[in-house]
């Protein structure tokens, strides 16, 4: 059977070893090979200039070096390539890795004007704003993507769900007011098994694979599934020129994840409802930011959509004190950046992840996200619980009050 029959929790099994019986083996090899070597100067002189222009290695030619290709990480971007129904994914040492040679790879030509729908991870609206890359970037609502592009835009971003208050763009609508320019889609909270940007239109599908891809804490790594195979034939080319290549092992790691992907999002989802649910009752909490709410007016959950996925931010009464005595009292919950993993994180966006943002569009000091993992929904209910019960007198907020979200939360009347 093709794999691209399969549906998905098949799919995420088979996906990428499809030359393993071939090899003889079951399991996965691991090839940490930095060299190898060429069957003569010709062909191996061949062999190079097609990957470092951003080909594959050729029949009967040679992997010259692991900066060009590796077959272990080979496979897991086949995996992923699947699961995005994408032609083809590129794979890299980091996220940000991967975001920095996308923008690089499509701003090649000289067009160096990006257009950022907000709110982004702040990583990546920290590389934007800073105009490290040499582009400039125009900053926007998704309604207004349309009237930011200018002649020399090079991409439309965006992230949805969004980091951190989980906003939710139309990439159908969002690929339209595109029109020529590409777009590339933040896919990290989703998971293939939720969302494919790619079937919406989309020219790039973005992962942080250290979050759910890889799904234990345990690996970093990044990854862009393309919708053409010259899009990711630049993103090789600009891989063999800066050495953002994803380590073998990390490869392995992040396919082994891929095989459990559909099982663990699906039941973090379930749980994520549960716990959402119960924090928009809390009398201490004024907002909850989850599309599985009431976070979703546009119904993009099941035409964009297949579920509202396991992150949930928490707007606290109380500002800044409420949300450092909620942080500092969970127990279950672990206080750390990151995301999508088996255990469950909780983190500040405003004083971490989202530090380097203007102060316009960072989210409020009151906010919490919460990355719901395996534990026990009710287990995870009452550590909340007891974190959020009245304790020491709340600390004083930072001098700077950030400006409020613009994807409706699901209030709290109490």
């Amino acid at each position: 059977m093709r794999t691209d029959d399969l549906r998905i929790d098949s799919l995420a099994v088979h996906a990428g070893r499809g030359d393993l019986a071939g090899l003889g083996v079951h399991a996965v090899p691991i090839d940490l090979s930095t060299t190898s070597p060429l069957p003569g100067i010709e062909t191996g002189g061949a062999s190079y200039e097609v990957m470092a222009s951003g080909g594959q290695p050729p029949a009967g030619g040679s992997a010259v070096y692991a900066r060009l290709w590796n077959p272990t990480v080979a496979r897991f971007e086949t995996a992923l390539a699947q699961l995005e129904r994408a032609p083809a994914a590129v794979a890299f040492s980091t996220g940000m890795a991967a975001m920095t040679a996308a923008l690089l790879a499509l701003t090649g030509d000289g067009s160096r004007h990006v257009v950022a729908v907000r709110p982004l991870y702040g990583g990546t609206d920290h590389l934007l704003a800073s105009g490290l890359l040499g582009t400039t970037t125009t900053f926007c609502r998704e309604d207004q993507a349309a009237a930011a592009i200018r002649p020399d835009t090079a991409v439309v971003i965006c992230e949805t769900p969004a980091n951190p208050t989980l906003d939710l763009a139309d990439i159908a609508v969002l690929v339209a007011q595109a029109g020529r320019v590409p777009v590339l889609v933040d896919n990290t909270f989703a998971t293939p098994v939720l969302q494919n940007p790619i079937v919406l239109g989309a020219r790039l599908a973005l992962h942080s694979a250290t979050k759910y891809l890889g799904g234990h804490g345990d690996v970093m790594g990044g990854v862009v599934a393309c919708a053409d195979e010259a899009t990711a034939a630049a993103l090789r080319r600009v891989r063999a020129v800066t050495g953002a290549l994803l380590h073998p092992l990390g490869g392995y790691l992040l396919h082994r994840g891929l095989a459990t992907l559909p099982v663990r999002v699906r039941r973090q989802q379930e749980t994520a409802q549960q716990v959402a649910g119960w924090l928009a009752r809390h009398r201490l909490v004024e907002a909850v930011y989850y599309p599985g709410l009431d976070g979703d007016p546009r119904g993009l959950l099941g035409r964009q959509m297949r579920g509202p996925g396991a992150m949930v931010a928490v707007l606290l009464r109380g500002g800044f004190g409420q949300a450092r005595r909620m942080t500092d009292g969970v127990r279950l919950f672990t206080h750390a950046v990151s995301l999508g993993g088996v255990d469950s994180l909780l983190q500040h966006p405003a004083a971490l992840t989202h530090r380097p943002v203007a102060a316009h569009a960072r989210p409020p000091q009151g906010l919490v996200r919460l990355s719901i993992g395996l534990e026990d929904p009710g287990d995870l209910i009452a550590d909340l619980d007891a974190a959020l019960s009245p304790q020491a007198p709340p600390a004083p907020p930072p001098a700077a009050r950030p400006a409020a979200h613009t994807q409706p939360p699901r209030r709290n009347a109490a």
